[in-house]
């Protein structure tokens, strides 16, 4: 055994390949347990195996071979890398396993074969088996065959394809060995239980004993429809389906169901073998036929019966064989040989099916004809050969056919055809069998049934009832409308009796017509007949007007009556009575007229008819026309009184004023009475001799036009036109042509004749008179609205340059959409206002091809042209064509009829000389258009072979081809080219040309399908193998039109089709397949069908709707109509009767009608939400796709159920676009008033738009962004914000539509971008706008790149996502973009960014090709604009974009954050100040939430602003201009509101460009100056005084410091600024707007301007310093108090902090200070004391007095002082209670100070009174407060000594003298020189005396009780700035408790005591948030002060009693909620700190 421990080493996969059979046993052995040990098939341990299974089953060894066998089985069972070795392992098993004589090894191959089939690759095993069969063991072909029926009973029939097992099943039956014989019987048996009688045909010719047994057998087979019991992996669901019935016990009734889908149902044609007998036939047959003898001819016939009988026949060329056939039964004259070709033809078609179509429409007219024979064998025969006939081909195509011999004088023709119908419906289902088909047969049946001859009336019958079981009650009824009630039952009874064809389910769905129409279930389908056909067979001009159900005059050519079904029942038999009665009445004779009129009109009115006198005349007309006027209609004997008018003078009249009366009375009679056209003729002749009268046209036209509408267009306009024509004047000629044009558009063009026109019209062009000519050319542009480019055709032999005046005319209406018809639709559709409409415009669309005449040249098609065709001599050929060309020139448009044409034509299409072919295919173009929709039945003998010239080799040939396989493609539609296999047999052929453009061409066609034929499904495999064809070209157009074929058959299907390719090619192909389907587009949806081709060219969209509704439905709009009867049961009935699954309108019943009423959006609770879920847990399809599939809209339509009202959702689901622009009419009324719903709806609204950017049309494309722009609006003024779902599901879409060609619509897009962005961040919109960038469309590509140029521009680098660099990067690839426009716009958006980002852009792009970066330096410089150093605006919305500007807008709908802004707003309006309800524009807004979700997917801009260091700030701030893009057209409608235009303009004033900066502030001073205008500028204050600081920085920084800047616009730039400012400080309600923050800044701004040397340089500097000097007073004196004061205190407390500001800077702060001090006693009553004390407070806290004493001058200390004591002395001990908002007041060196002070006043007041009983006490006090009383004459006479206060300083010391009489003011006087002391003693002396004169006047200080409640600071507007520290010191903390107090205030929280505060509310008039950034350090400040002012919300205390004193009618929140929002807003602080570190 020592070699065997060499093997036992080795590892499993050597030893099985080891020599020695016990090493292999081992290794099988290993390899088994490994196999069932691992549990991962994707494990990489499988495909170590992979070479090695088949050495597994195929081991020399038996034993070995067992385990083999064993472990590959496991493998196969877990690999999934298993499928590889199919072939060779399946092989293996079949040769070397089956021949074991081990059952177990037998047992295990055929276990092996079924798990491969288990796996999916059942058609490889199959393979194999197969070719087992011929093995020459017998124990393998027994094995092979058992495997075989083992497989088919546990798999079905659907997975083991049966064709090629029964293929070979006889010759398996007459095998010599018993085993194989009986096994084959077996699998016999077994096929039989899947298919059944199927079986039969295929096994007729084996042994008849053996088929005997079979039989015997086959009886025996269970009933039950055989299940498949064991599953693929991919039908794992349907297994467990099985395997629960299993356990339930047998297969309940849930078997049912998918019994039906595991058996298919299999034909047994398809299992036949064709066979192929054309070669058969005998040589000498064409000259038999044609013999003299009818025995010969009999022979010849019985030959082809005995080919025929064959079962299936092999296709080819039968045309030869059919002529003949078809000559015999037309024209033999022996009987018995009819009955033979007609058994021979059924044969044919028998064998051919659906090969057999294209030469049915030669073949049934002879038939049909041949009806004449009585002899029953020859009618049965006929009727056996038409029947197999009918089935190879489609109702539609052979019914012109059938309805031309309806007419036959022949009654057993006629009987047969009616029998023939009878049959062919039975065969059809509701949507086969459409309205359209249904008119003309029914309108032919009906004469049938009032024939004279019995048994043609059964016939009528029997074919009426099948079409009333086939197609249903409702779409039958409307043609039955006129039957007596007998015959109508007799009809519904012959119904009752038929038996349908398609058995139970066709009768079932007849049935359940009554509840849900089957009939609209299929109209995708009708693809077998009715699609593209609905029109010709339906409008054929013959057999409509014989329809009686169709009047002939009126315009309803469609049957009028199916309307009335529409008004329940009453009304419908109301309605008939004009409809159907003829409009015609008999004429009266005048005597009767006159006894009828002299009963209605007074007696003296009859007299004076004729008077000579015209007054009299005159008179009696007036009282003819009141008493017409109050007659009733049933009253009004019209013939009478229009021959009335009519008698002498009649239309003579001579008098005008008589004649215009008498007209309008006709029209008054025609309106108003039941107007005939008897009648209408009395008057005509008159009405057209005056309508070119210049004084009674117009009355003449007026009664025209009110005949047409009692008596319809058509008649009348037929009866007015002849009559002109038939008249001299042209006057009146040109009148009447002018009449009917605007008729025409009235009326609509139903039912008018265009041929009788025509012929008026070419006499018109030909007139002398230019007005008769231009009149005509009018009409005939009108009529070009409705009829399309085929009108042209009429006039192509006039002159050019008539002809030239004519296309001019056409231009002109190009584009345009026929309006509506507003007339003649009232009266006879009762009431039914817009569907009769419809209905209108529906017909015309399918009439217009039919209204042109049609010639039949089968006449002209002699024996002698067609020799001629066929001639050898090319020259004569070439003769014979050109006639044909004449031929068709000459009749423009042709009956279907064209003889031996085709033949003919058809073999010049293979010609030698090319030039003829090329002839040949013009010929062809030329036909197609001539014979319009008819040529479709030529497809097949001449449309085909135009394909093989495709293959041409000469490019210009193939061109011809392919235009001329178009023409006929636009008049066919593309269902009878994919029919059959001639399409697939073209594809079959190798040639390289042939197969790239036939490729190419379906490429372009199928897109456009909606559904196709199977038969496409033979094209696979050639398209396969033209995949890897040797020509590139080839490929790749099958690799283009792959996806395709994909949308159309499936992925399913497609791959199917691989598996008979070879192994390589088929990895090859399914990569390529999964490729095609990641980019498969969707079916189109089914407005996208609207065909064009109405006569030629694309017809003019008035119809495309009309003819895609025909196709969509199967029907027209009637066929949604309820019947009458069905009327009666109320309007529910309609409803449910709505064609299935397409939305069809149903006519709306009165109930439905008024159900328009209610809202259209409904809103259901957390609907949106639900549907996010849904979408976000996959359970619906994710928003997502190139082109929208048909389950996309069917989701949406179902979400939208629930929401939207159900009329809405089926106009917005309807097949018409003009229902959509219906739907968007109805949203665009519904908006405002539905907000909620709208919002609640909006993902759904959303997405449906994006469904409408998919349509061709653009009057929907144009309507959708009208409503978008509206929506945008609302939601912004909503302030909403779009969800991330509603955005992704939208915004790819609207993008796509910037690349549109036409402008408008671009141009509507880019500003619904632009308003998009108010309601979602910018910077996530910039990311769908870059994907857009990658479109292929240039167009589109360049406006995303602009758009983003826009977006960087408003709001800075910020918005560039996911970072500024990549962002950059990706922008930068397009400037190598081979589009001009695009290197344009990427060029500018980068220079756009140059502008506000710097140089620092190069670094950010990277790097770039030299070319690139050359172009882009050369763009940069050209634009010359200097970058500046950041971008100053990263506000939140661009001002000029503002559309809507509304408070809070950053105020999500969500949650708690709701409530603050709605108390705020109802705070404010609540309040009593009306005119400070000011908002804060969006944009400059801080958006809390935006800063909150930082961590979400759209990185806020945070963390980014952090690396700005302060220092920075010193940096020249430049504001990029902005790009102001020249005020483009749209610029008004952007700024409708002025809030808007002033946002614009003052972000002007910013601007970098000083003349962009001068206007804007020259437009803002205009605006001031005006007392009415400057109310405007509410609101705006702090905006524009930011602006206006930031520009006096700008030029601080960079303008003065710019060489190259000419001084004096400088200067001119500061006195607009000055000028403007001064203008605004004048205006004390703007000035007081002004907020703390942004006036310290402007404080700052001006004081900086004051010191700077540079402008004192200036020639003018002085004058604007003094100027400057001017402004500060008045903004000292002007601006709110508190906020001045305020503001001061911060710019002290900063500027001495800050050791970069000079000391002059803080004097003249101070200086500032004490003049406010100044104002104090003026102003104390206004100001919020409570803030001020804090602002000194926090002052005292950063400047203790110690500190403040080491200050270099004792400036500061004095200041202090002299406020404070000011404040005390006004105040008195009030004072102390204002100090509510300093936190801990104990520690507060402020509250000492100010005890201090007031102790030291308190001795020295107080009335006499209390001086009296407390004289004791207040003298002890009065010591300790000497020292004080010291502080306050030391601080006075500080004061009168410094040189700008000293008359204050006098006053106070007066005043304290006047109340201390006793204060020794000696030693202060005494260290004084001499000059001082007397200069004391005067000032006090002269303010005594000014004083005494005045009176007595109370001190200043004793505050009247009155006032001390009503100290209301007048609104002062606290908007909290958030500037921080321009100058870069630290802010104090004052500005933050400002803050805070609002925040607080805000909450509901109040900072006063009770009695003497009012509330904080009236002081806060608008929402505290920032109105514009100054730059980045805004975004640090705002952020600070939500930290800080969230620690001092720690501090608060909740105190019961600080609630609002009611000083002000407002309420005050709870203050629960406002604990609420604290915590809220802690928390929000919270997470924003932390995601800032």
């Amino acid at each position: 055994m020592g070699d065997d421990s060499e093997w036992m080493k080795l590892p499993i996969d050597q030893k099985c390949e080891h020599k020695l059979w016990k090493a292999r046993l081992n290794g099988y052995e290993e390899a088994l347990k490994l196999f069932q040990k691992i549990d991962d098939e994707k494990s990489p341990e499988w495909s170590k195996y992979l070479g090695l299974i088949k050495k597994f089953v195929t081991d020399s060894n038996a034993v070995a071979q067992l385990k083999g066998l064993e472990a590959a089985l496991a493998y196969v069972e877990n690999a999934h890398v298993a499928g590889k070795t199919t072939g060779e392992v399946a092989s293996g098993v079949v040769n070397k396993v089956f021949n074991q004589p081990k059952a177990r090894a037998k047992e295990l191959g055929v276990d092996i074969c079924l798990m491969y089939i288990e796996i999916e690759k059942g058609e490889a095993v199959q393979e194999e088996l197969l070719k087992g069969l011929d093995n020459k063991n017998p124990k393998i072909i027994v094995a092979c065959i058992e495997t075989l029926r083992k497989a088919l009973s546990e798999f079905g029939s659907k997975i083991i394809s049966l064709k090629p097992i029964i293929k070979v099943l006889p010759k398996l039956f007459e095998s010599r060995e018993k085993a194989v014989r009986d096994e084959a019987k077996l699998l016999a048996v077994e096929i039989y239980r899947w298919i059944r009688d199927a079986l039969r045909p295929p096994l007729q010719n084996i042994n008849s004993v053996q088929l005997k047994e079979l039989e015997e057998e086959w009886v025996k087979v269970s009933a039950a429809a055989p299940k498949q019991t064991r599953f693929l992996r991919s039908q794992q669901e349907l297994k467990a389906k099985f395997e629960q019935q299993q356990a339930v016990g047998g297969d309940g009734d849930g078997g049912d169901d998918d019994g039906e889908e595991v058996v298919p149902q299999v034909d047994a044609y398809e299992l036949l073998e064709a066979v192929e007998i054309l070669s058969k036939l005998p040589k000498d047959f064409y000259e038999k036929i044609e013999a003299k003898k009818w025995q010969e001819r009999k022979e010849a016939l019985e030959a082809v019966e005995l080919l025929v009988k064959n079962p299936k026949l092999e296709s080819g060329d039968y045309a030869d064989l059919v002529k003949v056939l078809k000559k015999v039964v037309g024209k033999d004259t022996n009987v018995m040989l009819v009955a033979l070709a007609a058994k021979c033809l059924a044969g044919l078609a028998t064998g051919l099916r659906k090969k057999f179509g294209q030469y049915a429409g030669h073949v049934v007219p002879t038939i049909l004809e041949k009806f004449k024979e009585k002899k029953p064998q020859v009618v049965q025969a006929l009727q056996e050969a038409i029947d197999a006939i009918f089935l190879t081909t489609t109702l539609q195509n052979i019914s012109e056919d059938i309805l031309a011999v309806m007419d036959n004088k022949n009654p057993t023709i006629k009987q047969q055809t009616s029998l023939f119908i009878a049959r062919s419906f039975r065969h059809c289902t509701p949507s086969t069998l459409p309205k359209s088909l249904l008119k003309p047969f029914c309108a032919a049946l009906l004469k049938h049934i009032n024939d004279s001859a019995p048994e043609v009336r059964d016939a009528g019958f029997e074919a009426l009832g099948t079409a009333l079981k086939v197609a249903g009650e409702k779409a039958v009824n409307p043609f039955l409308a006129d039957v007596d009630k007998l015959k109508l039952d007799r009809i519904k009874e012959c119904a009752e009796k038929v038996e349908l064809v398609y058995g139970k389910k066709t009768g079932g769905a007849a049935e359940k017509k009554e509840s849900k129409p089957v009939a609209g279930k299929t109209p995708a389908l009708s693809g077998t007949a009715a699609d593209k056909e609905t029109k010709d067979a339906a409008t054929k001009p013959g057999p409509l007007k014989k329809a009686p159900a169709a009047k002939p005059g009126g315009p309803p050519k469609k049957g009028k009556p199916a309307a009335a079904a529409g008004m329940g029942g009453a009304g419908a038999k109301g309605k008939k009575a004009p409809e159907t009665k003829e409009i015609f009445e008999s004429e009266l004779s005048i005597e009767v007229c006159e006894e009828k009129a002299a009963a209605v009109l007074p007696a003296s009115c009859i007299q004076q008819l004729d008077s000579g006198n015209w007054k009299e005349r005159l008179a009696c007309m007036e009282e003819f026309q009141k008493a017409v006027e109050l007659m009733e209609r049933s009253e009004m004997p019209c013939q009478a009184l229009v021959r009335m008018l009519a008698k002498k003078p009649g239309w003579k009249e001579t008098n005008f004023q008589v004649m215009q009366m008498k007209l309008h009375i006709v029209a008054l009679i025609a309106q108003k009475g039941n107007f005939s056209k008897t009648s209408a003729q009395v008057v005509l002749d008159g009405l057209v001799d005056k309508v070119g009268d210049v004084k009674c046209g117009s009355n003449a036209k007026e009664a025209m036009t009110a005949i047409a509408e009692a008596c319809q267009l058509p008649w009348t306009a037929e009866q007015v036109v002849a009559t002109a024509f038939s008249q001299k004047n042209p006057k009146n000629q040109s009148e009447t042509l002018n009449w009917l044009s605007n008729a025409i558009k009235e009326f609509g063009f139903s039912g008018l004749n265009v041929k009788a026109f025509i012929s008026n019209v070419k006499t018109a062009l030909a007139a002398t008179n230019p007005a008769v000519r231009t009149s005509a050319i009018t009409l005939l542009g009108v009529m070009y609205l409705y009829v399309g480019p085929p009108l042209r055709m009429f006039f192509e032999d006039e002159k050019p340059a008539l002809l030239s005046q004519i296309d001019a005319e056409f231009e002109k209406m190009q584009g345009q959409t026929a309006p509506a018809p507003t007339r003649g639709i009232s009266r006879h559709s009762g009431g039914s206002g817009d569907d009769g409409e419809e209905e209108e415009q529906e017909d015309v669309g399918n009439d217009v091809v039919d209204l042109l005449p049609r010639t039949d040249i089968g006449d002209k098609i002699t024996a002698e042209l067609v020799s001629k065709i066929g001639d050898k001599n090319w020259k004569i050929r070439k003769e014979g064509l050109d006639e044909v060309t004449s031929i068709i020139n000459d009749a423009k448009f042709i009956q279907p009829n064209i003889g031996e044409l085709p033949a003919a034509l058809k073999s010049r299409l293979n010609d030698s000389n090319k030039i003829l072919v090329q002839q040949t295919l013009s010929i062809l173009q030329q036909l197609a258009t001539a014979m319009g929709p008819n040529i479709k039945q030529h497809v097949k003998n001449l449309g085909i072979p135009v394909i093989t010239v495709l293959g041409d080799s000469k490019n210009n040939v193939r061109a011809a081809a392919l235009a001329t396989v178009n023409a006929w493609a636009e008049q066919t539609g593309m269902k009878e080219w994919l029919e059959g296999e001639d399409l697939s047999e073209e594809l079959k052929k190798e040639n390289p040309f042939l197969r790239q453009e036939l490729l190419g061409w379906l490429a372009e066609k199928l897109p456009t399908l909606r559904a196709v034929p199977s038969d496409l499904l033979l094209c696979v495999p050639h398209l396969y193998s033209c995949l890897e064809d040797r020509n590139g070209d080839v490929r790749k157009k099958a690799q283009d039109a792959l996806p395709f074929f994909m949308m159309h058959l499936g992925f399913e299907k497609m791959a199917k089709a691989t598996s008979k390719l070879k192994p390589t090619s088929k990895d090859q192909v399914l990569a390529m397949l999964e490729k095609a389907k990641a980019n498969m587009p969707a079916k189109p949806a089914p407005a996208a069908k609207a065909s064009s081709r109405v006569g030629g060219g694309a017809a003019p969209a008035k119809f495309q709707p009309a003819s895609a509704f025909a196709e969509d439905s199967g029907s027209n709009t009637m066929e949604s109509k309820p019947d009458p009867k069905k009327a009666k049961a109320g309007g529910a009935s309609s409803k449910a009767k709505g064609v299935q699954g397409k939305k069809v309108l149903s006519k709306p019943t009165l109930k439905e009608d008024d159900d328009k009423s209610g809202p259209i959006f409904i809103i259901v609770p957390n609907g949106k939400e639900q549907r996010m879920k849904d979408e976000k847990g996959l359970k619906v399809l994710k928003w997502n796709f190139t082109t929208p599939r048909d389950e996309y809209i069917e989701q949406l339509k179902t979400q939208m159920s629930s929401c939207v009202a159900k009329w809405l959702q089926d106009e917005m689901f309807h097949a018409d676009f003009q229902h959509h622009n219906k739907a968007l009419a109805v949203m665009i009324e519904h908006l405002e008033s539905e907000k909620d719903g709208v919002i609640s709806c909006l993902d759904l609204i959303l997405k449906w738009l994006t469904l409408r950017f998919f349509d061709t049309n653009t009057s929907v494309l144009m309507k959708a962004l009208e409503y978008l722009k509206l929506l945008f609006n609302l939601l912004s003024q909503e302030e909403y914000h779009l969800t991330e779902n509603e955005a992704s599901s939208f915004i790819p879409y609207l993008i796509l539509k910037v690349g549109e060609p036409k402008d408008v619509i671009r141009k509507d897009v880019r500003a619904i971008l632009n308003r998009m962005c108010l309601i979602y961040p910018a910077s996530k919109m910039f990311t769908f706008i870059m994907e857009g960038t990658k479109s292929k469309n240039s167009k589109q590509r360049a406006e995303c790149l602009e758009e983003l140029g826009c977006l960087v521009e408003s709001y800075g680098m910020n918005v560039c996502q996911p970072t500024p660099g990549k962002a950059l990067k990706e922008m930068a690839t397009h400037i190598g973009d081979r589009d001009n426009t695009v290197r344009n716009a990427a060029l500018n958006t980068i220079v756009t960014v140059y502008n506000v980002h710097g140089d620092q852009v190069f670094k950010l792009i990277g790097n770039l090709s030299e070319k690139d970066m050359s172009m882009l330096e050369e763009r940069i410089k050209r634009s010359a604009k200097r970058p500046s150093a950041a971008p100053v605006r990263q506000v939140e919305e661009k001002p000029q974009r503002a559309q809507n500007i509304s408070a809070n807008a950053s105020m999500l709908r969500k949650g708690p954050v709701e409530d603050m802004s709605s108390k705020l707003n109802q705070n404010r309006n609540m309040g009593s100040h009306s005119e400070t309800s000011h908002t804060v524009p969006r944009e400059f807004q801080l958006d809390l939430d935006e800063i909150e979700n930082d961590n979400g997917p759209v990185k806020c801009e945070m963390p980014a602003l952090v690396q700005h260091k302060l220092d920075d700030i010193f940096e020249p701030v430049l504001i990029p201009e902005p790009k102001i893009r020249a005020v483009s057209p749209h610029f008004d409608d952007m700024h409708s509101n002025t809030a808007s235009t002033i946002n614009f303009v003052i972000s002007q004033v910013a601007s970098g460009d000083i003349n962009t900066s001068i206007q804007a502030l020259a437009q803002i001073d205009e605006v001031l100056r005006q007392e009415d205008k400057a109310e405007a500028m509410s609101g705006h204050i702090d905006q524009f005084l930011i602006a206006t600081f930031m520009q006096l920085r700008l030029i601080y920084n960079t303008h003065m410091a710019d060489e190259k800047l000419d001084k004096d616009e400088i200067v001119k730039l500061y006195s607009c600024i000055i000028g403007s400012m001064i203008s605004l400080f004048q205006i004390e309600s703007l000035a007081r707007e002004a907020s703390t923050g942004v006036l310290k800044d402007l404080m700052h701004g001006l004081i900086t301007l004051m010191l700077d040397s540079r402008v004192e340089d200036l020639e003018e500097g002085e004058q604007v310093i003094r100027s400057v000097n001017l402004l500060v007073v008045k903004v000292l004196e002007k601006s709110d108090q508190t906020n001045i004061l305020s503001a001061l205190l911060v710019l002290l407390q900063d500027s001495l902090l800050a050791t970069a500001s000079s000391p002059k800077f803080s004097e003249l702060v101070m200086k500032c200070l004490w003049r406010m001090v100044r104002l104090l006693p003026e102003t104390i009553n206004s100001i919020n004391l409570d803030r001020i004390l804090l602002d000194i407070h926090n002052f005292m806290k950063v400047f203790p007095k110690e500190k403040l004493k080491q200050c270099k001058s004792e400036f500061p200390i004095r200041t202090l002082k002299t406020l404070l004591h000011t404040l005390c002395k006004l105040k008195g001990p009030k004072i102390l209670d204002h100090l509510t908002m300093i936190d801990n007041k104990n520690e507060s060196e402020l509250e000492a100070h100010l005890c201090r002070v007031m102790k030291h006043s308190m001795d020295q007041t107080g009335s006499k009174a209390d001086k009296d009983t407390e004289k004791g006490a207040s003298r002890t006090e009065e010591k300790a407060s000497k020292a004080k009383v010291n502080d306050i004459l030391a601080e006075i006479f500080k004061k009168i000594g410094s040189k700008e206060n000293t008359k204050e300083g006098l006053a106070e010391l007066y005043e304290y003298k006047k109340k201390y009489s006793d204060a020794d003011i000696e030693p202060f006087l005494k260290n004084s020189s001499q000059f001082f002391q007397s200069y004391v003693e005067r000032g006090l002396r002269l303010i005594e005396t000014e004083r005494e004169g005045k009176g007595r006047i109370p001190s200043s200080t004793g505050i009247s009780p009155q006032m001390e409640g009503t100290c209301v600071p007048v609104s002062t507007h606290t908007v909290s700035s958030s500037i921080g520290n321009t100058n870069g010191e630290e802010v104090g903390p004052s500005v933050y408790l400002e803050r805070l107090k609002i925040l607080r205030q805000r909450c509901g929280l109040d900072n006063a005591k009770q009695e003497d505060r009012p509330p904080l509310t009236s002081l806060l008039s608008k929402p505290a948030v920032p109105t514009v950034a100054s730059s980045t350090d805004m975004l640090h400040s705002k952020l600070s002060q939500l930290r800080e002012s969230r620690e001092q919300y720690q501090h608060l205390d909740l105190d019961s009693n600080q609630t609002h004193s009611s000083g002000i009618g407002t309420t005050p929140a709870s203050p629960s909620s406002a604990a609420a929002n604290i915590d809220d807003l802690k928390k929000r602080l919270e997470r924003i700190k932390s995601s800032r570190k």
